[in-house]
């Protein structure tokens, strides 16, 4: 008789390896938790997509050490400008060009197969982190105690299947992993088709400009985007009575680029016809079955946010998933994941339905006039961070990113304190005082300018989760030691000289 021979087991199963389940991979690497990546095509995708990543994406980079490899391959963005169909600016949103307090620029154009590429690489060195590519998901099975997933190995033709104590569905807006969920998603009520035409120039074309241009023309709203290099795209509306295929046909491509660009000045690199959602799922989590980034949410593409919303939600799950499978925390933990994640990524979806609906507004100038004196709206986008929905910690400054102090010797605290919860305070405040196990400490000793990222938050110690939320604020060290069950971290004795 023939032995079946039995299926491997993991703790953490991710579908999908675009830029938010390579993140997310590597964010569970890092804590040496048992990941399999399951990759259906056999390769990075050689085109671009997204175009845009944040400060906020950019210290997520930063945690899984290619922030200063990456860096080289991108651009500072300036900022985003509105004009009306004369070229008459109509507001303007300018980024700064120094670093944030998150310690990175707060606006960053990228080509995302560089990106791919290069998380794709940094995995080999992921002791904990198996990838598998060329395999076809086809089955998702919750046994209550574990994840069954039945998958084509396409490169040799052979159905396998393994188990996983959870699996996480980073495979984008048709996900498998969300259908064996059975979740509905939410209508935010904007749909609609745009013309996404990439462009590598030929000659030099400075008149351009290196801002975000945002056309706000009621016959034909477009977007201009300057990439890194010689790249550079436009978003163009497509009217509800034309064809996708003849619009994004070169010879009719090259018509609607015509007051920019002629055929001699650039080649195609791609035209495509895109239908832009606004759309949320309903439940993020199934029992041991969890979606992430396009799988989870949908947004249009006004504030080039829908990458760095997955990268956040991989940020708020990672460790979630760790101190669940290391028996430190509740499995309930993991229903803070959407109840945080949600709240946060609604609010960057509905600002980028404003944009949409100003830059197709027939009087673009009247509409951006009303949404400057409109709380919410345009005019306060440039300073917009939503804090997380209720979750985790509680009180004053609970849910609200704390920035990234330097240290005295010049180095990023997250350099220096990895991706682990943290205690960040003024020095006198913790006379004495012994972190819990796995707590990093950084005080105004230190790094002094911490002083000025607690001032922010008029406190003199935080609690900062790993992915630098704060937890709570505290005043003295009671307050403090008050604060750190909210990890399922036992303190130690406290400690007076």
């Amino acid at each position: 008789m023939m032995t079946q021979t039995k299926p491997e087991m993991f703790d953490v199963a991710i579908v999908g390896l675009g830029p938010v389940g390579a993140t997310l991979a590597h964010l569970l690497g890092l804590r040496g938790v048992n990941t399999l990546v399951l990759e259906r095509e056999a390769a990075t995708y050689h085109l671009p997509r997204a175009v845009h990543f944040d400060d906020e994406v950019m210290r997520v980079f930063q945690w899984i050490g290619i922030a200063d490899e990456l860096r080289p391959q991108l651009r500072v963005n300036p900022g985003m400008r509105f004009v009306d169909p004369n070229g008459k600016l109509l507001l303007d949103w300018p980024r700064p060009t120094e670093e944030s307090a998150l310690g990175w620029h707060p606006s960053w154009r990228f080509h995302q197969p560089d990106l791919e590429r290069l998380l794709r690489a940094r995995l080999a060195e992921r002791d904990s982190v198996t990838l598998r590519s060329s395999c076809d998901v086809f089955m998702i099975e919750d046994e209550s105690d574990r994840i069954v997933l039945r998958y084509e190995d396409t490169s040799a033709g052979t159905v396998r299947h393994v188990r996983a104590k959870y699996v996480v569905g980073c495979d984008g807006a048709r996900s498998l992993v969300r259908r064996f969920m059975d979740t509905e998603m939410r209508d935010l009520g904007f749909h609609e088709r745009w013309l996404v035409v990439d462009v590598l120039l030929n000659v030099e074309k400075p008149e351009l400009g290196d801002h975000t241009i945002q056309y706000c023309n009621p016959s034909r709203p477009a977007t201009y985007v300057r990439c890194p290099g010689r790249r550079r795209r436009w978003e163009i509306s497509v009217h509800p009575h034309e064809d996708s295929d003849a619009v994004a046909a070169e010879t009719e491509v090259w018509k609607l680029l015509s007051q920019w660009l002629t055929p001699d000045e650039g080649r195609l690199e791609r035209s495509s016809v895109y239908n832009f959602h606004s759309l949320i799922a309903k439940d993020w989590r199934r029992g041991r079955m969890l979606i992430a980034g396009d799988a989870a949410h949908q947004t249009p593409p006004f504030m080039g946010q829908g990458m760095c919303a997955g990268i956040r939600d991989v940020a708020n799950l990672s460790w979630k998933l760790d101190e669940v499978l290391r028996g430190r925390s509740h499995d309930s933990l993991l229903d803070s994941y959407q109840s945080e994640r949600e709240p946060n990524t609604a609010e960057f979806i509905e600002t980028a339905i404003r944009l949409g609906g100003l830059i197709n507004a027939a009087d673009s100038e009247g509409a951006l006039r009303a949404a400057v004196q409109k709380p919410g709206s345009a005019a306060e986008i440039k300073s917009i961070y939503p804090p997380l929905g209720p979750g985790l910690g509680s009180g004053r400054n609970a849910g609200l990113q704390f920035g990234q102090p330097r240290m005295d010797d010049g180095r990023r605290m997250d350099d220096v304190i990895g991706f682990r919860p943290a205690i960040v305070a003024v020095h006198p405040l913790l006379s004495g005082f012994k972190p819990p196990e796995g707590v990093c400490l950084v005080t105004t000793e230190d790094a002094h300018d911490a002083g000025v990222h607690l001032a922010a938050f008029d406190t003199g110690a935080v609690l900062l989760r790993p992915d630098r939320y704060i937890l709570g604020c505290a005043a003295n060290q009671e307050e403090l030691l008050g604060l750190l069950p909210l990890l399922s971290i036992k303190p130690h004795e406290k400690e007076m000289t």
